[in-house]
């Protein structure tokens, strides 16, 4: 019942890269499995999933010409679908920043304010990204999707009780984390640093 999808082999690959456009469709549709195994791991909901796997399909049926290694292929989806993950986390991040933006977004950040703000986003997607899969999906489910506790809960098949757990424990993770990457080198987090 369990399929096993293999990665096209380095000839189609090359021929695909050379321009064939048969061995470029085989090559996409022979991707895609691993492509979407890839999104689900990574990706916060099935939905994410399903549009970072779109995205990465489209990149490589683009710019498969920009592959340098034939045997790469496993790792250059990845990190296409990895990113993907991570820019649809931003994309949600810096909607609900401009959701509780308010009345005082008329004024225009200054441009050291701006990159600090989306080194900031960028730090923050990265730790959320870092998570396991379990805490990663019911925090960005609660926490930047807004999604009702009881909601979270039904989609990811969890009692409220689990649910709770889980968002505590992701939360926890992500707070050390992000504690973890502010504290200067050498020091101890939560605590001071004796000479």
């Amino acid at each position: 019942m369990n399929q096993r999808f293999t990665w096209p082999d380095e000839r189609l690959i090359k021929a695909a890269q050379d321009g064939d456009v048969a061995s470029l469709t085989t090559v996409v549709m022979e991707s895609q499995p691993h492509v979407r195994r890839f999104a689900l791991s990574l990706c916060s909901s099935p939905q994410d999933a399903e549009d970072a796997a779109q995205e990465a399909l489209i990149i490589l049926y683009r710019k498969i010409g920009t592959l340098r290694a034939t045997g790469a292929l496993a790792s250059w989806m990845f990190r296409i679908v990895r990113n993907e993950c991570l820019r649809q986390v931003r994309l949600l991040v810096s909607r609900s920043d401009e959701a509780t933006a308010g009345p005082e977004a008329g004024a225009e950040p200054s441009a050291e304010d701006a990159v600090l703000h989306r080194l900031e986003a960028e730090r923050i997607a990265a730790a959320v990204s870092a998570l396991p899969r379990d805490q990663r999906q019911v925090l960005i489910m609660r926490d930047v999707q807004g999604l009702p506790g009881r909601t979270v809960a039904h989609s990811l098949g969890l009692s409220s009780a689990a649910m709770k757990s889980r968002l505590h424990r992701a939360r926890a993770a992500l707070r050390h984390s992000l504690a973890v990457t502010d504290q200067p080198p050498g020091q101890p987090v939560g605590g001071v640093s004796r000479p």
